[in-house]
């Protein structure tokens, strides 16, 4: 498949992982690339650069195709303004492929990461970010609907909608989130105008996923109306039904006064240890409402393949209608 996002980033098909703490790790981002997508390891679950150049070489010792680096630039009890600085220092110093931002503009690092060679895409919620994105020079933009797993903006626009319109608007290479899972999903979001998709839940249920095997079968077991939106008092997500979120709807009701409850019900040392752990109430597990089209545990390359095989399938055949 050849796209504008296949050509811009070197990868055989228009498939790309999106960041997720933990849970994007050096296998998992090779195995993808490998496949023919492009990889993605999770610059904020280490707190140094120094941590992220390993990562980075750790995945440069299982493979030799493109992959990229999701940098979440957002208020963190971890990570200072200086690591920061330094996570976008160190691609550009390893020259990986892209980096996916989300949260703030990254505008200050733009010149040095295309000096390096490194792209830098930027994912969006509305169409005025989008066109922003493309101002600033950006060489691509990800288009996330809230039908999202994480932190969808609180415009709460879907995919199908959100996408045509920033189509109709920028003319950077745009790929697609927010319910992006399978074929289907592909040959729709194409025809909606985007070059390429960004998958994330769905490549928690692979082979290749480090995440204990009980959330790997709960992630099949979970249907659409599973997930819901929570936690707008601070920064809105997008997380499955369970006890934690429950709790996070309860402090909410308090306001303010319940902030520093909220962030320790969510913090990312607790879902670490409830991925390590597989307790389905240990944390607020951000996933997508794709949930409810993933069905079974697979290998990246036969979800990758799958995806490809029936994207073709369906624009064929309706295709033949016309």
């Amino acid at each position: 498949m050849k796209t504008r996002i296949t050509e811009l980033f070197g990868i055989k098909y228009p498939i790309i992982c999106g960041g997720m703490l933990w849970v994007t790790d050096a296998k998992l981002c090779a195995a993808i690339s490998e496949a023919g997508g492009l990889g993605c390891i999770t610059a904020d679950q280490h707190t140094s650069g120094e941590g992220l150049r390993a990562a980075i070489k750790e995945v440069k010792a299982l493979t030799d195709k493109p992959f990229g680096v999701n940098i979440t630039l957002m208020p963190s009890f971890r990570i200072t303004e200086e690591v920061f600085d330094d996570f976008f220092k160190v691609c550009a110093e390893e020259k990986v492929t892209n980096i996916e931002v989300s949260g703030m503009f990254a505008t200050k690092y733009i010149p040095m990461l295309h000096e390096a060679g490194v792209k830098i895409c930027h994912k969006v919620g509305a169409v005025r970010h989008a066109a922003k994105i493309e101002r600033l020079g950006y060489d691509a933009v990800i288009v996330a609907g809230v039908e999202e797993g994480g932190h969808p903006l609180n415009d709460n626009v879907a995919t199908s909608v959100l996408l045509p319109k920033v189509a109709e608007t920028v003319k950077i290479p745009i790929i697609a989130t927010g319910g992006m899972v399978d074929g289907k999903s592909m040959a729709a979001a194409l025809c909606l105008g985007a070059d390429g998709i960004l998958m994330a839940t769905r490549f928690m249920a692979s082979d290749e996923c480090w995440i204990h095997d009980n959330i790997k079968s709960w992630i099949c077991e979970l249907n659409e109306m599973d997930t819901e939106l929570f936690c707008s008092s601070i920064l809105q997500a997008r997380g499955v039904k369970n006890a934690v979120v429950a709790e996070v709807n309860e402090l909410e009701k308090g306001g303010k006064e319940n902030m520093s409850a909220i962030v320790r019900a969510t913090s990312g040392k607790r879902l670490l240890a409830a991925l390590e752990s597989g307790d389905r109430d240990g944390a607020a597990f951000l996933l997508g409402q794709s949930i409810g089209r993933i069905h079974e545990v697979k290998s990246v390359k036969d979800i990758i393949e799958d995806t490809v095989a029936i994207c073709k399938e369906t624009l064929q055949a309706k295709a033949a209608i016309c």
